[in-house]
């Protein structure tokens, strides 16, 4: 566990994430866990937890957030943002850090076009894939084989 430092901490970073639009009821987190018990991601990666994200953020851990490979790990699949009880928003505020992290130099301005990039693949690529599975026919199997492959460029 790493020490935090108060004399560290910018406490006006939490202000500058709420006064953001997507992320106004950022500050309303109560480290409840529904985000991270429901995020897919935290289901495969032991080392992102939503819920850590918004406590350091909350906390004015600027330069620990906006450096983290972390914030780059949301899927965007929008399962916390429907299930938070207090309407964080989580995936528009990992929108709001990303954009900060570029801005302020913790990040290449390149990431946010890859990101973006990769946010749209994984969502046609999971409604494809529904498709398959609520009506497995071979021509919807070639269009997920098809995608995948040019994805990560098989030849």
């Amino acid at each position: 566990m790493k020490e935090i430092k108060l004399s560290e901490l910018d406490t006006k970073f939490k202000y500058d994430i709420a006064s953001q639009p997507g992320a106004e009821n950022f500050k309303r987190c109560f480290t409840c866990g529904t985000c991270t018990a429901s995020c897919p991601v935290a289901e495969v990666n032991d080392d992102y937890d939503p819920r850590k994200i918004i406590r350091m953020a909350i906390l004015g851990m600027r330069k620990e957030v906006l450096s983290s490979d972390i914030i780059w790990m949301c899927q965007k699949c929008y399962v916390c943002y429907a299930r938070c009880p207090q309407n964080v928003k989580f995936a528009d505020v990992m929108s709001i850090l990303r954009e900060m992290a570029v801005k302020e130099g913790y990040a290449p301005k390149e990431r946010l076009s890859e990101m973006e990039e990769l946010d749209k693949f994984a969502q046609d690529l999971r409604c494809n894939m529904v498709k398959y599975l609520l009506k497995p026919d071979k021509k919807q199997g070639d269009v997920i084989k098809s995608m995948v492959e040019k994805k990560i460029n098989v030849k």
